[in-house]
């Protein structure tokens, strides 16, 4: 006796895999996720910059600190330069790596300068090769705001593959390496030099607000200068105190 037909019918067998035609619909639709991730963080930064001060701004390229691309800062006191770090990061509206040997950047300290602790994302790389590998990789995902590597040195072909790599993320990547005598090349859009001044306005039980000395040493399309600044903790504001100091003058390698 033949059974009785199922009130259900089943699916008709499935077509065989096209790997190639999907592999490509993949491949695209990878792209436009890409651009499109590449076009908000263009969106992001506004005009393509960082502002940092109305005086410092109209002293460089494009009105401001540019995104998608690399700059350096020298460390003649370490503590004033992680603050004017954490100043540039904060504003890049967006998360931020923070990557170093062993890094103690301490979230509330940096949250003084308007770096978010919500933002930040500690990466620990022992080795100099760690270091590169994520400040690339950090770099070029549309995603990061801006991404910070603290090490000694850096060959020339190393720092041309992460200011390829910001420019192709659209992050604004930044270079934290100590004031040697003699730094020698570098691929960076900028380099800077940040030293620490006594605070103005502070008491007994107050230091007041943190001043630095900020030296632009190179830059693209600009000439070197200097500037007295302070950042005000109350309003998010770095104001200048003086732009009448004289041009740095790079280190000579001693004798």
């Amino acid at each position: 006796m033949d059974p009785e037909p199922s009130p259900y019918p089943l699916p008709p067998e499935p077509l065989p895999m096209d790997r190639p035609a999907l592999m490509a619909a993949l491949r695209a639709r990878i792209g436009r996720l890409e651009r499109a991730g590449a076009a908000a963080a263009l969106a992001r930064s506004g005009a393509g910059v960082v502002h940092l001060s109305e005086t410092i701004d109209a002293h460089l390229p494009g009105g401001g600190l540019a995104r998608a691309g690399l700059h350096e800062i020298l460390a003649a006191e370490p503590g004033a330069a992680c603050g004017f770090a954490a100043v540039i990061l904060g504003r890049t509206h967006g998360p931020v790596l923070w990557i170093g040997p062993d890094p103690d950047a301490w979230p509330p300290g940096l949250a003084r300068f308007g770096l978010s602790p919500a933002e930040l994302v500690l990466v620990r790389a022992p080795r100099p090769a760690d270091g590169l590998w994520a400040m690339e990789e950090a770099l070029r995902c549309p995603a990061v705001g801006g991404a910070l590597l603290n090490l000694s040195e850096l060959d020339l072909t190393a720092a041309r593959r992460l200011q390829l790599a910001a420019e192709a993320g659209g992050a604004l990547g930044l270079l934290l390496r100590p004031d040697t005598e003699e730094a020698g090349p570098s691929a960076a859009l900028t380099r800077w030099r940040v030293n620490a001044l006594p605070g103005n306005g502070g008491t007994a039980h107050q230091l007041g607000d943190p001043r630095w000395q900020l030296e632009l040493l190179r830059c693209r399309g600009s000439t070197p200068h200097a500037w007295t600044v302070t950042w005000r903790t109350t309003t998010d504001r770095l104001d200048t105190d003086s732009d009448s100091l004289p041009a740095p003058t790079t280190r000579r390698r001693r004798a």
